[in-house]
Order: structure tokens, then sequence, then C-alpha cells
């Protein structure tokens, strides 16, 4: 129970990045402030690229697009007051918006971990079953994988919001990150959070996990029949198709396994606060440059957008 002389925090502080002199603060801003407007500009293009090239309009780049647009959203949520808290490291944020920010920031970001995944079935079918493929992977099916993954989003997120804000927060009220997110805040509660902490380490396990395992089952299986392919020319293409989704699902699943995953006794809140600086300001950037790098169709895609043939090979 909370103490009985406690007082009840209705605002909360971001340490942010506090420590830093103004000096470095300003550095921080204009590569952060670079890279967002990279991410948000890469993913407008590739969303916009897929709506208008009928090339693209198969199932991969459709599950690339609503990738974009989550991606678009997730970073919505969270760099833009990072930002405003560079330049003014003392701004507080009340609890209702803070726990607005926590609902979106899981709802787009678990979002983004199944609709890897979807792509990691899309990968799987069209290799390991290529004449049934249009078939499979119809409109409908594409449409109802993706909103799935934003049904479990919003699913989770709930859980998570819901079970985070019903806690007393007393007292203490300077939050340990550049955003709210659930471990710096249940650090925060003045009761025990033992079971707050099972549940986050129970959705963790379910939208980290369990993805990351379709994922890996579905990789295996494609290995293996790309290993059966006859000609050199043919693995080499086939593994070309995998290479941008393989790329930033070990990114993306890496940075957020370190974080959601690591035993309680080992975290560093220092130490998460930088490894989320990747997970939420730079892998964001990765969609769009690590599919408009790598990928072939989508580079023609843009030649022909602004008007130059593609190159043959």
């Amino acid at each position: 129970m909370p103490k009985p002389n406690s007082t009840f925090v209705t605002e909360f502080l971001f340490e942010g990045f506090s420590s830093f002199g103004w000096q470095h603060r300003l550095i921080f801003f204009i590569v952060f402030l670079t890279l967002y407007l990279l991410t948000l500009s890469g993913n407008v293009i590739i969303v916009t690229i897929i709506h208008l090239d009928r090339h693209l309009r198969i199932p991969m780049y459709f599950f690339l697009s609503m990738l974009s647009v989550s991606e678009t959203c997730y970073t919505v949520a969270i760099i833009p007051r990072m930002l405003s808290g560079l330049l003014n490291p003392h701004q507080t944020i009340d609890i209702q918006s803070c726990a607005t920010q926590l609902f979106f920031y899981l709802t787009f970001g678990i979002n983004n971990c199944f609709l890897l995944t979807a792509m990691g079935y899309d990968r799987y079918v069209a290799i390991c079953n290529p004449l049934r493929y249009s078939v499979i992977m119809g409109k409908r099916t594409c449409v109802q994988l993706s909103s799935a993954s934003l049904g479990i989003g919003l699913g989770m997120a709930i859980v998570q919001v819901t079970s985070v804000f019903d806690l007393p927060f007393c007292d203490a009220f300077v939050i340990s990150h550049f955003f709210c997110d659930v471990r710096p805040l249940l650090k925060l509660a003045c009761i025990d959070t033992t079971l707050n902490e099972i549940v986050n380490f129970i959705v963790s396990v379910c939208v980290l996990v369990l993805p990351m395992g379709l994922v890996f089952i579905s990789y295996v299986l494609i290995i293996s029949t790309i290993l059966k392919i006859a000609s050199a020319e043919g693995r080499k293409k086939a593994f070309a198709t995998c290479a941008s989704h393989l790329t930033v699902v070990i990114i993306h699943y890496g940075c957020a396994s370190i974080i959601y995953l690591k035993p309680k006794s080992q975290s560093s809140l220092g130490q998460d606060r930088l490894i989320s600086v990747t997970y939420t300001v730079i892998t964001p950037l990765l969609n769009p440059v690590v599919y408009s790098l790598r990928n072939k169709e989508v580079k023609d895609a843009l030649r022909r957008a602004i008007g130059r043939k593609p190159i043959s090979p």
C-alpha cells in the first residue's frame, strides 16, 4: 500500500537526455530530426510508389506498405516529443497523455512484429508453394493477416496500459527514459509490481518469441527449399527475394528482445534507453532504406515514377 503521507502523481517528467549539456543535446536534435524526416519521407515514398505502380500490387508489397504506415505512426507517437525534450529537457507530461503515448507505441510496435511475421509467411508460400501462391495469398488473406496484426497490437496494448496505469504513482515522478515505456513506469509505482512485471513478461514473450519462432520456422523451410534448386542463378534469385525482409527482422526483433526479454536483475534503464534510441529512431529508417536499396523492383518503380527507364541488368 502507498505510504500515508504520499502525494499522488498527476504529471511525469522525462529524464531523457537532461544529463547532457545543451551542445550535445543540440547535436542529438539535429541528428534525430534528420533521421526522423528521412524515415517519414522514405515511408511516404514507399507507400506512394506501391499504390501507384501496378507492378508492385502483389502481397509482398501490400505488407510492405502496411509496415511503412505502421512505422510512420509508431515514430510519430515517440519522436516529436523526444525532439521537443532535447530543446527543453524540463517539460512535463500528464498521466493521460503518458498513457496515450504508451498505448500507441505498443499498438504499432506489436503490429510491426506481426506484420513482419506475415511477410515471412508470404515469402514461405512464394518459395515453398509457388504454384498455389496466388490462391493462398489472395487479397482477402492479406487483408485478414494485416487486420489480425493490428488487432493483436490493440489488444496487447490495452492489456499493458491497463496493467500499468491501474497502479498508484506517488512521490517519484521522473521517468528514466525519453518516452512512456512499461519498465520505467513500473519503477515509479508505490506498491509491489511483481504481478505487473509478470504480465509484461508474458506479453513480451507473446509478441516477440512467438513471431520470431514462426519467422524462424518459415526460413528453415525456405532455405531447405532454396538449397534444392538446381541452378545457382535460381538459388541466388530466391535468396535475394528474402534478403531485405530477413535484414529488417533480425534488427527489429534483436533490439526489442534485448530490452523486453532481459531479466529484471540484468536490467539497466540507462542501457535500455540507449538501445531504445536504436529501436525507435534508427530501426524505422531501415525499412525504407533496406527495401529501396536492396530491392530491384522497388528501385525500378522509383525510376519509372521519375520518368527514367529501369536499368537492364
